[in-house]
């Protein structure tokens, strides 16, 4: 096992999955042990620590996979769970899946008996490089992304690529989305590397040295600012229309990933970052042609865009009744508590749509 990054929570990337996370319990548990899965994890990555001695199989909480499982009701089951099963302040909630059980497992954790310890187990690529680090846990409410949650760092997280090998290629997509968003916000050089790679036909091994880099990156900004105040909001870029999209989708019937949602985004807060901060047309242009030929277009009408800007107001990340973007003056140069006017946002859209 080795150690990845040094910050609030120790990642560590697991060489031997069962001998790693044995471990790591030895490490971090004082008492019962619970587990965490959803639907997808349970059939396709429980089978990869099934039958380790720490783990009870009657302490396994199952849940529904999706991000409209992402609620009140989910989270409640979990908090019941534990109450019944005998969970204690001492217990530890091992969080094994995706981006959504994360949040939602360490929202679990972070409230229950006013906080238990929870080791994060990242499945899915999108999670390895987002979700499962940086200490944000939460749910999503009424309809609104992330609307509930709180700051709390997973004692350890345990980074293991070959469970990417389970997913299917628009998941893959979806994490590559994350990627992306890191290298422009940090480097052109590492915007060259990822521009350069193939996600459709990836090397896994090369991918690892992505995943590992994208986690270095993540953690440079949270490390410098751990409760977003400050430079940690450049890891909001793309998501202030992302979410929006995210959540029309949602309500509409025809859910989009997330990975997807914030590719959108990005193009859409590009062209602001343009407007606003002076992002070279010419990079939206190379940017935008990369994101269109692996994720396609989000698709919406002009008369969507009132209920979109709708959704925007109701973004956490805003102060003060403003709609808080972090948008580019280059890559690797960020601007964070930039606000624009609603005809400007319009104007993204518009461009988003016609591009």
């Amino acid at each position: 096992m080795q150690v990845i990054e040094e910050s609030e929570s120790r990642v560590y990337g697991a060489e031997n999955i069962k001998q790693d996370l044995s471990e790591l319990i030895k490490k971090y548990n004082n008492g019962k042990v619970f587990l965490l899965v959803d639907t997808g994890s349970y059939e396709y990555c429980y089978p990869k620590i099934k039958g380790m001695a720490e783990i009870d199989e009657d302490n396994i909480i199952v849940i529904d996979q999706g991000d409209q499982n992402k609620n009140i009701e989910t989270i409640s089951k979990v908090w019941e769970f534990l109450s019944t099963h005998g969970a204690d302040r001492k217990s530890t909630l091992i969080n094994l899946a995706g981006g959504m059980p994360c949040d939602l497992g360490g929202f679990a954790a972070a409230t229950f008996k006013r906080g238990i310890n929870f080791i994060n187990i990242p499945t899915t690529l999108l999670s390895q490089v987002d979700a499962s680090v940086g200490g944000k846990t939460g749910i999503n409410f009424h309809g609104f992304k992330n609307e509930i949650g709180v700051f709390k760092h997973a004692s350890a997280v345990l980074v293991n690529t070959d469970f990417v090998e389970t997913q299917d290629q628009e998941n893959i997509c979806s994490g590559f989305a994350e990627m992306i968003k890191h290298v422009l916000i940090f480097s052109d050089k590492d915007w060259q590397v990822i521009k350069a790679f193939d996600i459709k036909n990836a090397d896994i091994e090369e991918l690892k040295k992505l995943v590992v880099n994208s986690i270095h990156i993540k953690e440079h900004f949270v490390k410098a600012d751990p409760t977003e105040k400050n430079v940690r909001k450049s890891l909001n870029f793309g998501h202030t229309i992302g979410h929006a999209f995210e959540s029309f989708a949602m309500k509409k019937g025809r859910p989009v990933l997330h990975g997807y949602a914030v590719a959108f985004g990005m193009v859409a807060e590009l062209y602001l970052g343009n407007k606003i901060c002076g992002f070279p047309l010419e990079k939206i242009e190379e940017i935008s042609e990369m994101i269109k030929s692996i994720y396609g277009k989000f698709e919406f009408s002009q008369d969507d865009y009132e209920e979109l800007f709708f959704l925007m107001t109701h973004d956490k990340k805003n102060e003060q009744n403003k709609i808080n973007f972090t948008l580019l003056k280059d890559i690797g140069q960020i601007e964070i508590n930039q606000t624009c006017t609603k005809e400007l946002i319009y104007e993204a859209l518009n461009f988003y749509k016609d591009h």
